[in-house]
């Protein structure tokens, strides 16, 4: 209390003694205060905020880049000091006008809350870093009601620094604004909407990070890298980048090939078109042959022993040799195929295995593989794929099959020039 009597009475001395100099006092006043705020804000910066940062460098994890978001926030929260100390020296100064009091104070405030608003802002984003590192944070993001929270403290923010630059109370502000609620309903209906989307998938988990899903209607075929409150934003495999609409995953359709990768099997589901007229029966050549082959050899010790005694019972009633039945390559072959997919190394034996016909058509006699390996990677599925229908390509002559291929004129082209060579 006697400090401060003393300082006033030595600014009376010195503001008499500056009397015979008009305004020198005013711009002594206003200097110093100037400069007490800047040295306030040196202070702060480079005294408190840098030994914090020292402080959270020694931190484990530091170089990882935790605590960046808490720098922010104490960097944000250090300039509503100079604002303040401005806010509390400009009363003291003398024969400065009322009205210019009045707005300084009020733009400080603006200011302040302002800089604790953006300050919450990286709070928030330190928040949902933290969360992120935890295991189960991919299933359960939380960035987008992160989101709605920063909306809600930047409209709370503007409606304080309106009441502040008005000179209102907040309260009769913000009920002024009920009249206008339709109004903003029709303004922020994305974002309820977003926001009803983002509920949505959060709860349920349709969507999560690292995610591949497929959604052509977006020309999105990618992994998902971050769910926001308005968009989702998508990595294609081509390194493009995609957002969606967090709505349009509610409304719309889309896959998600999340399955996929838990079940630990991805699915081959691919024929070969056969020549319909290289279909036919084994004679006993053909059947020793193929007896040769280890994967066909208990297959065809089973045919022989089931069709023998069918054939017997038909000489026995005396039927006609042509009725009797026989080993086909087509069948031969679907069984190899089934027995080969059984054994490769690359196949997932406990998920559905088919080898099956479907309906012939113009292009030839479609048999089809149906079934899963065992890595869900794109690269090794692929190679798998590749390796098992290169494999059946070569083999295919061994049972007498060809593959149906349409035509081109390169025959006939090669035919024209030798005739036209001979001639």
């Amino acid at each position: 209390m006697v400090d401060a009597v003393v300082a006033v009475q030595w600014l009376e001395r010195l503001q008499n003694t500056l009397e015979p100099y008009p305004g020198a006092y005013l711009a002594l006043m206003i200097s110093a205060l100037l400069i007490a705020a800047g040295l306030a804000n040196w202070v702060t910066k480079r005294i408190l905020v840098r030994g914090l940062r020292r402080l959270l460098q020694r931190l484990p994890g530091a170089e990882s880049g935790r605590g960046s978001h808490l720098m922010r926030v104490i960097s944000r929260l250090s300039n509503v000091v100079p604002s303040q100390v401005i806010a509390s020296g400009i009363t003291l100064i003398p024969d400065l006008p009322p009205g210019l009091v009045n707005v300084i104070i009020k733009l400080c405030i603006v200011w302040a809350v302002l800089t604790v608003s953006m300050a919450f802002s990286h709070a928030l984003d330190a928040a949902n870093s933290l969360y992120e590192r935890k295991p189960d944070a991919r299933n359960k993001p939380i960035k987008g009601y992160l989101q709605v929270v920063k909306i809600v403290v930047f409209v709370a923010a503007g409606l304080s620094i309106i009441a502040t630059l008005l000179g209102v109370k907040l309260g009769p502000l913000v009920t002024g604004l009920g009249a206008a609620t339709a109004v903003l309903m029709l303004i922020f209906q994305d974002t309820i909407l977003s926001l009803v989307a983002s509920v949505q998938i959060s709860g349920d988990g349709r969507v999560r990070i690292g995610d591949w899903i497929e959604m052509p209607s977006q020309n999105a075929d990618g992994d998902v890298i971050d769910i926001a409150l308005h968009t989702v934003t998508v990595q294609n495999f081509d390194k493009t980048i995609t957002t969606i609409p967090t709505k349009k995953l509610v409304t719309e359709s889309f896959k998600n090939w999340r399955g996929m990768q838990e079940a630990g099997g991805r699915r081959i589901k691919r024929a070969l078109y056969l020549d319909q007229h290289s279909v036919g029966f084994l004679d006993k050549g053909d059947l020793a042959f193929l007896g040769e082959f280890a994967l066909l050899r208990d297959y065809l010790q089973e045919k022989e022993q089931e069709l023998g005694q069918w054939n017997g019972r038909l000489r026995e009633q005396g039927v006609a040799e042509v009725n009797s039945r026989r080993v086909t390559n087509l069948g031969t072959f679907r069984a190899y195929v089934e027995r080969y997919l059984r054994s490769h190394p690359g196949i997932h034996t406990d998920m559905t295995l088919l080898v099956r016909q479907l309906q012939p058509t113009t292009e030839g006699l479609p048999l089809e593989l149906y079934c899963f390996t065992r890595s869900t990677a794109w690269g090794e599925y692929e190679a798998v794929q590749s390796d098992i229908f290169d494999h059946l390509l070569a083999i295919l002559p061994a049972f007498g099959l060809r593959v149906f291929q349409a035509s081109s004129d390169a025959m006939l082209m090669a035919g024209q020039r030798q005739l036209a060579g001979s001639e």
